[in-house]
């Protein structure tokens, strides 16, 4: 993952398939098309997983909310979601088993009757996913536990921090990711694979010929001062999430927005709180909701919300009414009074729904229609996926989906691509394990604290973080001032400043707090202690002034103080 080498074939060379974004749909997409055999390119307007993709719920799952809707509706698109997100529940997990693993979740119930209804639900849940796999040739069991009541007695000693009050519980399992890391791994394999991807490249129009096919995509570097450059591509494929309908109407200006925006936070609280390493799941809010509580990177998870969100412009951030809502949610499922002061961090997402009926006003009727949509509700909206073709422009889209069913997304997307350039070949993903997975065990770790002399903790982080090609890192680390680590009481190396900015296309300080490391997302004060070390680590590897070190560390630690304050302040 070269950027410049990669930059310079972008210009110069042509290609079967451009793809533009760099999130999970379009890693997964650039993956599936390079093993497929096309000559493959993919770039990303800021960083890889810069927006929903690093800012998910990190849970791998079929979706147990879907499956109790489609039951009561008798919804028949709810259950085929479900079916989808249980079915690749497995494939996420075996492929990465560095970056995805099982998760226990924990229902409290406060009454006989209502820890019976989700039991009922849960081994529904259960039996769907074993179904499935039967159906699809696969009878082995489960690779995950299945679920069960507990008592009040077995709740509490796997959750001691649950509130004394309920009156047992019920524990299902799902999967769990990091996001970022694992849309970095998808792009890491397709590199290998042969795709040639870069990011910080945003696409500010397109060339088309006479009929409006689209010849050429025009390219600008966010990072270097450069002239926009043409990348030429039989074919492109729009996979730009919340986004999507600005590339679409770059691409013909007649097509009507598809895309409607959600808003989901999360913050993050001190693991103590729940004192386990297994999730809990709230499974009604006031408002019909439900909100995930998940051990992540040594905290605790909360989240998430589902409104409405119009400013695409504008980043989503984590507000003084949401962390309100998500503690109030939480305060009388554990014992322990909960302060808004152990707020250590959070973010905010957009989700990529489609409308329902997709009976969206077209650009040019808005100013009549007024600022109100017919329907303003997002949280009823369903996380699924289409592939969408313009005949004007020949532009494919992939619209919606959700992280579990990436690879869904990618094939049918793939399948579409293969069809309008006349190639046939078909999916080769299922098997196909990500970067730093072939060979990895749960014990990894141990081997390379006997190898590298490294803590315990700094070696279970490398392998969780990096699986097999931690000895990269590790390596880098025998240089005694990049052996150190960036801050004392976490288990991040200079070493890995470094390597995100060799190796992983890391240009910006916040493309290796939030996304390489996440320190971001986990802590606001120990992200700002962290900043002028990457900044100085980082600099010396991109060739950055002591001047130019300090502008880039106050400019983010300012974003950083932004985010504590709207989390503070309504």
């Amino acid at each position: 993952m070269n950027r410049a080498e990669n930059i310079r074939r972008l210009d110069q060379e042509e290609f079967d398939l451009c793809i533009l974004g760099g999130g999970a749909s379009g890693a997964g997409c650039a993956l599936d098309a390079a093993l497929r055999g096309l000559k493959v390119a993919l770039i990303e307007k800021t960083d890889f997983a810069a927006e929903t993709s690093s800012r998910s719920t990190k849970l791998v799952h079929g979706g147990v909310r879907y499956l109790e809707q489609a039951f009561k509706k008798l919804d028949f698109a709810q259950l085929r979601q479900v079916r989808h997100g249980l079915e690749e529940r497995r494939i996420v997990l075996q492929n990465a088993p560095h970056l995805a693993h099982p998760l226990g979740l924990i229902t409290p119930v406060f009454s006989w009757w209502e820890g019976f209804y989700i039991s009922v639900g849960l081994r529904l849940y259960d039996w769907f996913a074993s179904s499935r796999r039967k159906s699809l040739g696969d009878p082995e069991k489960s690779d995950l536990p299945p679920s069960r009541w507990l008592s009040k007695t077995e709740a509490l000693q796997m959750m001691p921090g649950l509130s004394p009050r309920i009156h047992s519980a019920v524990l299902y399992y799902d999967g769990q990711l990091d996001d970022a890391r694992y849309c970095l791994a998808l792009l890491q394999s397709a590199s290998e694979a042969g795709a040639v991807v870069a990011n910080h490249l945003e696409v500010i129009g397109f060339q088309k010929d006479g009929n409006g096919e689209l010849l050429a995509a025009i390219v600008a570097n966010q990072i270097e001062n450069s002239q926009p450059f043409d990348l030429k591509a039989k074919q492109f494929l729009n996979c730009t999430g919340p986004y999507a309908d600005h590339i679409r109407q770059l691409a013909n200006t007649d097509l009507p927005q598809r895309i409607r925006p959600s808003k989901g936070v999360h913050l993050v609280l001190p693991l103590e709180l729940l004192g386990s390493d297994k999730a809990m799941l709230i499974p009604k809010t006031r408002d019909g909701r439900m909100i995930f509580a998940i051990p992540f990177e040594g905290n605790l998870l909360l989240g998430t919300t589902d409104e409405p969100y119009s400013d695409l412009e504008k980043e989503p951030v984590l507000e003084a009414n949401e962390v309100d809502f998500l503690l109030e949610t939480l305060q009388p499922f554990v014992a322990q009074k909960i302060e808004k002061e152990q707020v250590r961090a959070g973010f905010g997402g957009i989700r990529p729904l489609l409308s329902p009926n997709h009976q969206i006003i077209p650009p040019s009727l808005k100013a009549m229609a007024g600022k109100k949509s017919p329907n303003t509700q997002t949280k009823s909206l369903l996380r699924d996926h289409e592939v969408e073709h313009d005949p004007a422009s020949h532009l494919l889209s992939l619209l919606g989906g959700k992280w579990t069913t990436y690879r869904l997304m990618a094939r049918d997307a793939v399948d579409a691509v293969c069809r309008a350039l006349n190639v046939a070949t078909t999916c080769q993903t299922e098997r196909h394990l990500l970067f730093g997975a072939a060979g990895f065990g749960q014990d990894f770790w141990k081997k390379l604290r006997t190898e590298s002399g490294f803590d315990e903790d700094v070696c279970q982080h490398l392998a969780s973080k990096y699986g097999m090609h931690a000895t990269v890192p590790a390596a880098l680390a025998a240089h005694q001032e990049l052996s150190e680590r960036i801050l004392p009481h976490f288990p991040f190396l200079k070493a890995e400043i470094v390597y995100a900015t060799k190796e992983e296309m890391a240009l910006t300080i916040r493309d290796f707090l939030a996304r390489r490391i996440r320190l971001e997302t986990m802590d606001w004060e120990a992200a700002k202690q962290a900043t002028p070390i990457v900044a100085q680590w980082m600099g010396k590897t991109l060739a950055w002034s002591t001047a130019e070190q300090k502008a880039r560390a106050d400019e983010y630690i300012s974003l950083l103080d932004s985010f504590i304050k709207s989390s503070k302040h309504t």
